[in-house]
């Protein structure tokens, strides 16, 4: 196997990268960023009827949630689908284009970029209650960063088809996620532009 991104998994599955789990990861020049859906390798649970339980303790914890009743998170789940990845496995491929956002269940997601000579590049490390991937979803651009699992990872899934029917059927859900996406987009593009003033 390639020593570079598609072996990720089995580096880290034994114990090479403790501590910084990106250490020394050189992705292959062959590696193919618009290749194979990464969904497709992670172990599909179900609907996000059998995460409930943990998507409801998500409401004090993740300021997504902050705003929806019970009755909310169960409407959402209905249309979420929640995977498991191992550790090591990518959840999201920096250049891939897909249609869904997710939101961290348990486990921690590691965030990585590509950087000089295309060595992966540590970012943050994010936990249960973190979305990734809203931006990407909404105006349908490729990635910006790898999402690899930092140890045994759920992950509930929701896909752009599935935002539009949450709000048709249920107006008041869907107002709540629409309004939380563009509270984060815009939060976001004030951070950059911050950075821009303060570097440019």
């Amino acid at each position: 196997m390639l020593r570079g991104v598609a072996s990720v998994s089995d580096e880290w599955a034994k114990g090479r990268f403790s501590g910084d789990p990106l250490a020394g990861v050189t992705p292959s020049s062959g590696d193919d960023l618009g290749g194979r859906p990464t969904l497709e390798s992670l172990e599909l649970l179900g609907d996000g009827y059998c995460v409930a339980d943990q998507l409801h303790q998500l409401m004090g914890r993740s300021r997504f949630f902050s705003d929806f009743t019970r009755e909310d998170m169960e409407f959402l789940s209905r249309s979420l689908e929640a995977y498991r990845a191992q550790k090591g496995q990518i959840i999201i491929r920096e250049g891939s284009v897909d249609d869904f956002m997710l939101f961290v269940i348990s486990g921690h997601v590691e965030i990585a970029k590509r950087g000089g000579e295309g060595v992966l590049k540590p970012m943050t490390r994010v936990g249960p209650g973190a979305t990734l991937g809203e931006m990407s979803m909404i105006d349908g651009e490729p990635r910006s960063a790898f999402c690899i699992a930092a140890e045994p990872v759920i992950v509930a899934v929701l896909r752009r088809d599935a935002m539009v029917r949450i709000v048709l059927e249920n107006p008041g859900v869907g107002a709540k996620v629409l309004l939380k996406l563009v509270t984060m987009l815009s939060a976001r593009l004030r951070q950059a532009g911050a950075t821009l003033l303060l570097y440019g």
